[in-house]
C-alpha cells in the first residue's frame, strides 16, 4: 500500500473531493484490472471514454478516481483528484507508484519511422552479450537478457505508462543496468512516456507512416521531435545526420547533440564489420554503436562484439532452398522500408545471376494509413519482375477494399501483378512460379506468428510458410 500523496506528487491538481489521505495497492487504466484499493485514471481514448466507467471501478474497490472531465456526483469514501490531463498525470502517477524505475537504470528509447526494432534489440543483445544485465522493450518482445517478460500487453511497440513503469520496475529488480525501448509516435503523442528519466534517444529516420493517426507529415515529425525536446541536459541525442529529419530531429533539444552517417560528417570516425546486409542495416548498425560509444563501451571492444550480431528476427531473414531459390521475411510495411528491402533483394539476385527474378509478396495492414497503400504497390512493381498483392492483417476492414485501394496505384493493364487475397494462396503461388535462382520476398508481416481478421488472429508465420513450399 502507497500513499496518495506520494503518489501524487508534481501533478498539477485542480481540484480534490473526498479524504485524499489515504493508500493505494494498484494503479489501473482499464475496469477489467481494479482490486480493492485500486487508484483508476479515467483516460478519454478515440474509441472510449474511461469517465464512462468510474460507476464500475468504484463497484469493485476502486478508492481513489483520477479524471479530467467534471463529475456530476461523487460516492462517499472515494477519493477523487481532478487534473488538466489525465493522459500527462497517468505517466507521473505511474513512476511514483513503481519508485521511480527510470531513475535507478539507463534508458535508452530509440524512435523513428523504420528500424526501431532492430536498433533496440542490437543493442540488447549487444550490451547482454558484454556481460550487462539488460532489458529490452520493443515491438517483438519484452525482455531481460535472454528471457521474455510476460507483460501480458496487447499494445504493439510502445506500452500504456502503467505497463510501462511496471516492467521497467521489473527490470530494476532483476539488476538491469541498461534498458533499450522502442518509442512510438503515438506514445509520445498520447504522452505515454511522460514522467520517465531517459539516457538517451536515437532517431533512426523519418518516412511515410501513421498519417492516419497524425493526419498530416509535420505532426507526425513533431510527435518524433518533442521527445528529443523533452530529453534533460545530462542524456545524449544522436540522430541519423543523412536523413532528411534528422538535424530537426535535434534542432530544440537539451541534450548533447551526436549524429551519425554515412553522406555528411558525423560525431564518429571508425570502421566496423557486420552481418547484417543492406544499407538500412548500414545505418541500423551505426545507430547501435554510436550509442553504445556515448554510453561509455570502449572502442575495441564495441568493434568486436559488433561483428557477432545476428539480424533480428523478422527483419531480412532468408534462407536458400535446396532447389536454389531464396527466401526472404521482412517486416517491410511503409513505402520506405519495402522500397529498402527491395533493393537489398535486387543486389543479392544481381549478384547471383543476370537470370535471377524479383517475386514479391506484400500487402497492406486494415485501419491503418490508407495513403501508402497505392504508394506500396508501385513500389513493389517497380523493384520487382513479379508482384502479388495480398492480405496482411486486415483487421475489421474487407480485404477487397485494401487491395483495391493498393491496385489503384498500378495502371490497369500491366502485367505480372497477381491480386490474391488469401496469403497462404499467394506465398503458396509465388513459390510455384519460382525457378531455381529466383529470389522472394515476403513483405509486412516479419516476426509476426498471426494474421488479424475480423478481430481474431489466427496463427500465421510467413517464412514457416515459405519453407513448406520450397522444401
Amino acid at each position: 500500500m502507497k500513499l496518495l500523496s506520494n503518489i501524487i506528487k508534481n501533478i498539477e491538481v485542480l481540484d480534490t473531493h473526498g479524504n485524499v489521505d489515504v493508500s493505494i495497492s494498484s494503479v489501473s487504466l482499464s475496469n477489467k484490472e481494479i482490486v480493492d484499493n485500486s487508484l483508476f485514471v479515467a483516460i478519454k481514448g478515440h474509441v472510449t471514454d474511461g469517465h464512462n466507467f468510474i460507476d464500475d471501478v468504484i463497484s469493485k474497490g476502486a478508492k481513489v478516481i483520477v479524471h479530467q472531465a467534471d463529475l456530476d456526483q461523487y460516492v462517499h469514501g472515494v477519493a477523487y483528484v481532478k487534473v488538466c490531463d489525465t493522459k500527462e498525470a497517468v505517466g507521473i502517477i505511474a513512476h511514483n507508484f513503481y519508485n521511480h524505475p527510470s531513475f535507478k537504470l539507463k534508458l535508452v528509447g530509440v524512435t523513428g519511422t523504420n528500424g526501431k526494432t532492430t536498433v533496440s534489440t542490437l543493442s540488447h543483445n549487444l550490451f547482454s552479450n558484454l556481460g550487462h544485465k539488460t532489458g529490452l522493450i520493443s515491438t517483438v518482445a519484452d525482455k531481460i537478457g535472454d528471457k521474455i517478460i510476460d507483460s501480458k500487453r496487447i499494445i504493439p511497440t510502445t506500452p500504456d505508462a502503467i505497463t510501462l513503469n511496471n516492467i521497467l520496475s521489473t527490470m530494476v529488480d532483476a539488476g538491469c543496468e541498461y534498458c533499450f525501448m522502442e518509442v512510438s509516435s503515438h506514445a509520445v503523442a498520447e504522452k505515454r512516456i511522460t514522467g520517465l528519466s531517459f539516457a538517451g534517444g536515437i532517431f533512426t529516420n523519418l518516412t511515410h507512416d501513421h498519417l492516419d493517426y497524425h493526419k498530416d507529415f509535420e505532426n507526425y515529425l513533431n510527435a518524433k521531435k518533442s521527445f528529443f525536446d523533452g530529453l534533460h541536459d545530462t542524456a545524449f541525442a544522436l540522430a541519423n545526420v543523412d536523413d532528411g529529419s534528422g538535424e530537426t530531429m535535434l534542432l530544440d533539444t537539451k541534450a548533447k547533440k551526436y549524429f551519425y552517417g554515412f553522406k555528411k560528417p558525423a560525431s564518429f570516425d571508425s570502421k566496423l564489420e557486420s552481418r547484417l546486409i543492406g544499407d538500412f542495416n548500414m545505418y541500423n548498425v551505426l545507430a547501435v554503436y554510436g550509442a553504445a560509444s556515448l554510453l561509455g563501451i570502449e572502442d575495441e571492444r564495441l568493434i568486436s562484439e559488433i561483428k557477432k550480431l545476428d539480424p533480428v528476427e523478422g527483419r531480412f531473414n532468408y534462407f536458400k532452398s535446396d532447389s536454389g531459390i531464396t527466401g526472404i521475411v521482412d517486416y517491410a510495411h511503409t513505402p520506405d522500408a519495402l522500397e529498402n528491402a527491395l533493393q537489398t533483394t535486387l543486389r543479392l539476385a544481381g549478384d547471383e545471376s543476370t537470370n535471377s527474378r524479383v517475386i514479391t509478396v506484400v500487402g497492406c495492414g486494415g485501419e491503418r494509413d490508407k495513403t501508402k497503400r497505392p504508394m506500396m504497390a508501385q513500389i513493389a512493381y517497380a523493384d520487382s519482375d513479379i508482384v502479388i498483392l495480398t492480405s496482411d492483417n486486415p483487421r475489421s476492414e474487407k480485404i477487397e477494399d485494401i487491395l483495391a485501394d493498393m491496385r489503384a496505384g498500378l495502371p490497369e493493364d500491366v502485367e505480372d501483378v497477381y491480386v490474391i487475397a488469401d496469403r497462404h494462396e499467394a506465398i503458396q503461388k509465388a513459390c510455384e512460379m519460382a525457378v531455381p535462382g529466383d529470389y522472394i520476398l515476403v513483405a509486412g508481416k516479419g516476426h509476426e506468428k498471426y494474421q488479424e481478421i475480423n478481430g481474431i488472429k489466427n496463427h500465421f508465420d510467413d517464412m514457416e510458410e515459405l519453407k513448406k513450399y520450397l522444401k
